[in-house]
C-alpha cells in the first residue's frame, strides 16, 4: 500500500500538538510557584479546578492500546463490549463513597504509604515494587504500540513517533510537574475526542447517514447483546463484563496511585469526589464513541475485510488503515487523527512520569536515605525525567524484547484485582494482619498471572467477516474448529474474570491467614487498644468511633462513681 499519506495541514496539526504541549509545561515552570516545592510538583499546591483533574483520570488510563483495541474489538466480536459502562456506573459511588475519603483524610504523597499505617512496611515495599515494575512495562509498551502501527498504515517512522512523544512527554512532566500533566491532559482529551469522532462522522457520510452504521451491524450480527450466560468461559457476558469492570475500574480509580494522586490536587473531599463523578461520564462518552467507531469502520468494509484481504497484518491496525484508506482525501484528517493517538500515549505517559517520582522519592529514597529538603524537588525532578528516559528506552528494546513486552498488558490486568484486594482487606476489617495480606497478595498474584500465562488456550471466536468485494481475488480461510473443552478449564476462563478471580482470593485468603495466624497490629505495637478509625472506610470508622465514644463514656462514669468513695 502507498504509504506517502502525509500533508502539509497534517504535519501541521501534529507539530501544534507537540508544541502547545511543552508550552504548556514551560508556562507552568517559570509561573506561580515555579515547582520549587514537591506540595506543588506532585499534588499541584491541592488547589486545582474540577474539570481538568476530572479529564485526567479518564486520560491516564485511556491509551492509544485501549483506542485502536476497543475499535477493533467492536469489528470483530460485536457491540457486546459497550455494557462494560454499566461497571463504570455502578463502580463510581462505590469509589467515592468508601475508598477515597480515607485516601484524602491521610493526605499522602504515597498511596503507598496507607498499607505500612494499616499492616507495616513490609506490605508497604511489597505492592510499592509490584505497582512500579508494572507501571514501568505498561508504558514501554503504551510508547511502543502505536509507533508500530503507524509506521504500518502510515509510513511514518517507528523511530520518528517514538522519540516525539517519548521526548516531549518526558520534556513538559519533568519541567511542569503536575500542574502541567493535568493541563496538557485537558488539551490531549480533546485531540482524543477529535480523532475518535472525526472517524464517526466522516463513515456516516460515507455511509448515507449515522443510522445507517447500526442498520449494516444488525445485518451482519454486531448488535447482539443476548448474552446473559454466567459461563466463566464465555469471553463477554453481561455478568462478566459488569463484575469483571467493576473489579477492574475499582483497581485503577479507587486503590491506583497514578489516579488517587490527581484526586489529592483538589483542596476539599467534596470536590476530589465530584472529579470521579465527573469522569465517569467522560469515560464513558468516550468509550461509546470508540465502539461506535468500531461498527462504522465494519459498516464501510462490510464486503472487504482488511485483515482478512491482507491490507493489514493485525487488528489494531485497523482505525488507522480507515483514516489512510477513506480519509486521506480531506487534508489535516489524517494529522488530526495521528494528533489523538500521539495525545493518548502522551497523557498516560506524563501520568505515570509523575506517579512514579512521587512513588520512588516518598516509598524508597525517602525510607532509606536521608535527604536534605532542599534537594527533595530537584530529585523528584530527576526520577520524573529518568522514568521517561526508561519508557524511551524499553519503547527501543521492544523490538528485540518481543513478546516480553507485549505481556505487560497482560501483567497490568493480573496485578490489579489482587492489589485492590489487599487495600480492601486493610480498609473493610480490623482482623487483617500484614502476614495474611502479604500471604494473600503473593498467592493471588500467581494465580492470576497463571491464568493469564497459561498456556495452550482456545483463541477466540470472531464473527464472519466478508471479502465479496475486494478488488483482488482473496480466499477467506476458516480456522479449524476446535473443542473447547479439551483445553485446560483455568486457561478458558475469560480474561474479563482475572481481576475478580484475584481481587476474592485475597480477600478469602488473607482473612483466613489473619485469623488463623494472629499477630500484633500496628496499633497494638504502639502500645493502644483500638485503631485509629481514619484507617478504614467511612462506615466501619463511624462504627470504630461510636465503640470508643461509648467506652470512654463508660469509664467517665466509672471514675464518677468512684470519686466520692475515695
Amino acid at each position: 500500500m502507498e504509504q506517502s499519506v502525509f500533508g502539509l495541514w497534517d504535519y501541521i496539526i501534529m507539530a501544534a500538538t507537540m508544541i502547545a504541549s511543552v508550552a504548556i509545561g514551560l508556562y507552568f515552570r517559570f509561573s506561580g510557584g515555579k515547582q520549587k516545592t514537591n506540595e506543588e510538583y506532585l499534588l499541584a499546591d491541592r488547589n486545582m479546578s474540577i474539570l481538568p483533574v476530572a479529564v485526567s483520570l479518564m486520560a491516564s488510563f485511556m491509551s492509544a492500546i485501549t483506542l485502536l483495541g476497543v475499535s477493533a474489538e467492536n469489528y470483530y466480536y460485536g457491540m457486546q463490549f459497550v455494557v462494560i459502562n454499566i461497571s463504570y456506573g455502578i463502580a463510581t459511588p462505590i469509589a467515592s463513597r468508601l475508598y477515597l475519603p480515607v485516601f484524602f483524610g491521610l493526605q499522602k504523597t504515597s498511596t503507598y504509604e496507607y498499607l505500612e499505617l494499616r499492616f507495616g512496611p513490609r506490605i508497604r515495599m511489597l505492592a510499592s515494587l509490584t505497582y512500579t515494575l508494572q507501571m514501568i512495562l505498561y508504558n514501554g509498551i503504551v510508547l511502543y504500540a502505536p509507533a508500530i502501527v503507524l509506521e504500518a498504515v502510515t509510513g511514518l517512522d517507528r523511530l520518528i513517533s517514538i522519540l516525539l512523544v517519548g521526548l516531549a512527554c518526558t520534556f513538559y512532566s519533568t519541567l511542569g510537574g503536575m500542574k502541567a500533566v493535568l493541563f496538557t491532559d485537558l488539551l490531549q482529551s480533546l485531540l482524543m475526542f477529535g480523532a475518535v469522532f472525526s472517524v464517526v462522522v466522516f463513515a456516516s457520510v460515507q455511509l448515507g447517514g449515522f443510522e445507517q452504521i447500526f442498520v449494516v451491524s444488525k445485518e451482519h450480527g454486531r448488535l447482539d447483546f443476548s448474552n446473559f450466560s454466567v459461563d466463566p468461559t464465555q469471553r463477554h457476558t453481561w455478568w462478566s463484563l459488569i463484575l469483571g469492570g467493576l473489579i477492574t475500574y475499582l483497581s485503577l480509580y479507587a486503590v491506583n496511585h497514578t489516579q488517587v494522586q490527581r484526586l489529592l490536587t483538589v483542596s476539599t473531599l467534596g470536590r476530589s469526589q465530584q472529579c470521579l463523578w465527573w469522569s465517569w461520564p467522560v469515560l464513558s462518552v468516550l468509550s461509546v464513541v470508540t465502539c461506535i467507531s468500531g461498527l462504522a469502520i465494519f459498516a464501510v468494509y462490510k464486503d472487504c475485510d482488511p485483515l482478512a484481504s491482507r491490507s493489514i497484518t493485525a487488528m489494531d491496525q485497523l482505525m488507522p488503515f480507515y483514516v489512510v484508506d477513506a480519509m486521506r482525501s480531506v487534508p489535516g484528517l489524517a494529522g488530526l487523527f495521528v494528533a489523538g493517538i500521539f495525545s493518548a500515549s502522551l497523557s498516560t505517559i506524563s501520568a505515570a512520569c509523575n506517579a512514579l517520582a512521587a512513588v520512588t522519592l516518598t516509598d524508597y529514597v525517602g525510607r532509606w536515605f536521608q535527604v536534605n529538603p532542599s534537594y527533595v524537588p530537584w530529585l523528584t525532578k530527576i526520577a520524573a525525567c529518568v522514568y521517561g528516559l526508561i519508557f524511551l528506552a524499553l519503547a527501543f528494546l521492544a523490538q528485540y524484547l518481543g513478546g516480553v513486552l507485549q505481556a505487560a498488558l497482560t501483567i497490568f490486568g493480573a496485578v490489579g484485582g489482587p492489589l485492590l484486594g489487599v487495600f480492601t482487606l486493610g480498609m473493610f476489617t480490623t482482623f487483617a494482619n500484614e502476614l495474611g495480606a502479604s500471604f494473600a497478595l503473593l498467592s493471588g498474584m500467581a494465580l492470576t498471572l497463571w491464568m493469564s500465562f497459561g498456556g495452550p488456550r482456545p483463541a477466540p471466536v470472531k464473527l464472519p467477516v466478508l471479502v465479496a468485494n475486494c478488488t483482488h481475488n482473496v480466499t477467506l480461510t476458516t480456522p479449524t474448529p476446535t473443542d473447547p473443552s479439551s483445553y485446560f478449564y483455568l486457561y478458558r476462563i475469560s480474561y474479563m474474570w482475572t481481576s475478580p478471580i484475584g481481587f476474592l482470593w485475597v480477600l478469602v485468603i488473607g482473612s483466613l491467614v489473619s485469623l488463623v495466624i494472629r499477630r500484633q497490629q500496628p496499633w497494638e505495637r504502639a502500645g493502644k487498644t483500638s485503631p485509629d478509625p481514619a484507617l478504614f472506610t467511612p462506615p466501619l470508622a463511624d462504627r470504630l468511633r461510636a465503640r470508643e465514644h461509648k467506652k470512654n463514656g463508660i469509664q467517665c462514669k466509672l471514675l464518677q462513681q468512684s470519686g466520692p468513695e475515695d
